[in-house]
């Protein structure tokens, strides 16, 4: 397949010139698999990993075997997480999100795949919508299965811990915080059902994406007729194999993101510019189309 990129940086946006591309790209391959990142959801306030060149901003989050095999790990997560987690149960959805939505509700988008565990994709209107990674709302015990919502968790540590509650930090990706103090007096809540492991609902590093996600992320992808990365740098394996996959069945790839991609060699356009301008204009320009307007499609390029 040959590549064709069109670039637009952070420096010089074109965000119309970006947006009627991106328009162009959705109305010839209308049934649009969608895989997002962590750029989705800045706009809503909540922090991401990694800058433009696909670095790490700070240290990797934890790793499933520590969370498991360590208790002073998971008093340090859950004491960071008492006062983090605001940024997620708190964060308002983007125009990013909203755009996304409103191309599912105008027949684009065949499925939508997000590596974030912020459930703002829903909230925002989307309804195919896998959560890769899981969700941090809900929290499950490793050993039994037993399921909470991660406020009523929270509350019941907050009560717990009363000093740690009053605590405040700058926020971090994923209901992290910037916290660093003496944990050992955290006291940790267990499963109330079984004693065991509580955890959020998500997949950390070093763990698996549910096969059973996997497979439905596939039969999805199997029926589009293109894809579309948003906000996502791809360097995480589970995210990046649906694009490797994408490529070897000869469907076209395209990235809207303000960085690299670990994908970058695989698409066929890209477009370096920020997200939810960007999007706005294409769903302008596809409403226009659809409510009657005249339309010359645009070039791609």
């Amino acid at each position: 397949m040959q590549v064709k990129k069109v670039v637009d940086t952070p420096a010089i946006p074109h965000v119309e010139q970006a947006g009627d591309a991106l328009a162009a790209y959705i109305a010839r391959h209308p049934k649009l698999w969608v895989i997002t990142g962590a750029g989705v959801s800045t706009d809503s306030g909540i922090p991401d990993y990694r800058d433009a060149a696909g670095q790490w901003k700070r240290s990797p989050p934890v790793q499933h075997g520590d969370f498991m095999a360590s208790n002073s790990v998971r008093k340090r997560y859950w004491a960071r997480a008492l006062v983090g987690f605001k940024a997620l149960s708190e964060a308002q959805v983007s125009g990013a999100h909203r755009a996304l939505a409103a191309l599912e509700a105008m027949g684009y988008v065949e499925l939508l795949v997000t590596q974030n565990v912020d459930r703002l994709h829903q909230r925002a209107g989307s309804r195919r919508v896998i959560d890769l990674h899981g969700r941090a709302d809900l929290v499950k015990c490793m050993g039994c299965g037993y399921q909470l919502m991660r406020h009523a968790m929270h509350a019941e540590m907050a009560r717990m811990n009363p000093e740690f509650a009053a605590l405040n930090a700058q926020h971090a990706p994923d209901g992290d915080a910037d916290l660093e103090t003496d944990f050992n007096a955290f006291q940790v809540m267990d499963c109330p059902r079984c004693g065991g492991i509580l955890k959020p609902d998500v997949v950390y590093y070093g763990d698996v994406v549910p096969p059973a996600r996997r497979i439905a992320a596939e039969a999805g992808l199997s029926r589009a007729q293109g894809v579309l990365c948003v906000g996502t740098s791809l360097m995480v394996f589970s995210g990046y194999r649906f694009c490797r996959a994408a490529h070897e069945a000869g469907l076209p790839l395209a990235s809207l993101s303000l960085g690299v991609t670990r994908a970058d060699a695989l698409l066929s356009h890209q477009w370096r510019a920020p997200l939810t301008p960007v999007l706005e204009r294409a769903v302008h320009v596809l409403e226009d189309h659809h409510h009657g307007t005249p339309w010359r499609l645009p070039s791609e390029t």
